[in-house]
C-alpha cells in the first residue's frame, strides 16, 4: 500500500513526489517519458529557470528526489485506475502490476493536436508554438502567422499583438469567424488568408515562408497554432472525471476532483497551461493529500509511517 501513487512525472508530479517525500510519505511516480513539450527546447517564464532545457529540468528534479527513500519512480505506464469502496485505489501498470495506494495524482498532461502540414514537425519547437507566454518573447516584433479558426485562430491572433504587430492569421480554409470578429481584426491591422496551406518551408529549424495550395507565399518567421488538445491519458474520464468546455478536468481547489482522495494537477487540470504552474499545482496536490493523509493516521495511528 502507497500513501500515494502519481500519475505522471512531469513538473506537476515531480513537484508533487517532493512535497510528499520531504512529508514521509511512501509514493510511487510512475511515467511513460513523453512530455507534452518533448519539440521545445527551452522552458520559458519560470523564475529562477527561465531557459532552461526541459530534458535538463526533469533530470534535475528527478536526482533531487533521490534523498527521499520514499520516493520510487518507474518508467512506465498505468494503463487503469480504480477507485474501490473503501476508497482505496488501484492502478494496473503496463508489466500487468496491480498497486493500491490511499491517494491518487494524475499529472499526465495533455497532448497538443499539432496541424498536419508538411513541414511542421521539423520547425515545432523552433519556430511553431503554441504558447506565446512561453514562446512570444523570443519572436518579438518578427512576421508571424496564426493557424486556426473561428473563436481560437480570433482570440489567439488578438493576444499575440502584446508581442508584434505584423501578424496574418491563417485558416487554411473558410476562417469561420462573424462579421464582429473580422472588424476586431480589422481594427488590429490582422489579415485573414484562407487559402489552403500546401506547406511550411524553414531552414535550421526557422521558418521562412508559407505555401500555399495556389502557389502564392508567405514571408513569415514564426507560427503560433490552435487546433485544441486532448487528455494525455484516459485515466481521469475512466474515474468519472467533470471535463471543462477546453477538455480538461474540472478540480475545485487544492487540484481536488469529484472522488475524495483523487487530484489532479498540470496542463490536465487548468486553462493556464505553464510549467510553473504545473508545478506550483503539483505542489498545492500535495499538501492536500499529506493533510487527509495526516488526518487519516491522527484517527487511526497504526497506519501512521512513523506510528
Amino acid at each position: 500500500m502507497y500513501d500515494a501513487i502519481i500519475v505522471g512525472a512531469g513538473p506537476a508530479g515531480l513537484s508533487a513526489a517532493l512535497i510528499l517525500g520531504r512529508s514521509r510519505r511512501r509514493v510511487l511516480v510512475c511515467d511513460t517519458g513523453r512530455p507534452r513539450n518533448a519539440p521545445s527546447h527551452a522552458i520559458n517564464g519560470f523564475v529562477s529557470r527561465d531557459g532552461i532545457d526541459p530534458r535538463e529540468f526533469l533530470r534535475v528534479s528527478r536526482e533531487q528526489l533521490r534523498k527521499y527513500e520514499g520516493v520510487e519512480l518507474r518508467n512506465v505506464e498505468v494503463t487503469e485506475a480504480r477507485c474501490r469502496p473503501d476508497m482505496r485505489f488501484e492502478v494496473r501498470l503496463a508489466t500487468g502490476d496491480l498497486l493500491t495506494a490511499r491517494k491518487l495524482l494524475i499529472a499526465t498532461g495533455v497532448a497538443d493536436n499539432v496541424p498536419d502540414l508538411p513541414g511542421l514537425r521539423e520547425l515545432y519547437g523552433r519556430s511553431v508554438f503554441h504558447c506565446p507566454y512561453c514562446d512570444g518573447w523570443e519572436v518579438r516584433d518578427q512576421p508571424i502567422a496564426i493557424y486556426g479558426r473561428s473563436e481560437r485562430g480570433l482570440g489567439l491572433s488578438l493576444e499575440l499583438t502584446g508581442w508584434s504587430r505584423d501578424l496574418v492569421l491563417c485558416t487554411d480554409g473558410p476562417a469561420e469567424i462573424d462579421q464582429e470578429g473580422r472588424a476586431k481584426l480589422s481594427r488590429a491591422r490582422i489579415p485573414i488568408r484562407e487559402e489552403s496551406i500546401a506547406r511550411l518551408e524553414g531552414q535550421d529549424g526557422r521558418l521562412t515562408q508559407i505555401v500555399f495550395a495556389d502557389g502564392a507565399t508567405l514571408a513569415r518567421r514564426a507560427l503560433f497554432f490552435t487546433t485544441g488538445q486532448a487528455q494525455q491519458s484516459q485515466l481521469a474520464v475512466g474515474l468519472g472525471c467533470e471535463m471543462n468546455d477546453k477538455g480538461t478536468v474540472r478540480t475545485g481547489p487544492y487540484e481536488t476532483t469529484h472522488l475524495a482522495g483523487l487530484y489532479v494537477a498540470g496542463d490536465a487540470s487548468r486553462a493556464v497551461q505553464w510549467v510553473v504552474v504545473a508545478a506550483a499545482e503539483g505542489a498545492e496536490a500535495a499538501f492536500a493529500m499529506n493533510t487527509d493523509l495526516l488526518r487519516e493516521d491522527l484517527a487511526n495511528p497504526s497506519s501512521s509511517p512513523i506510528s
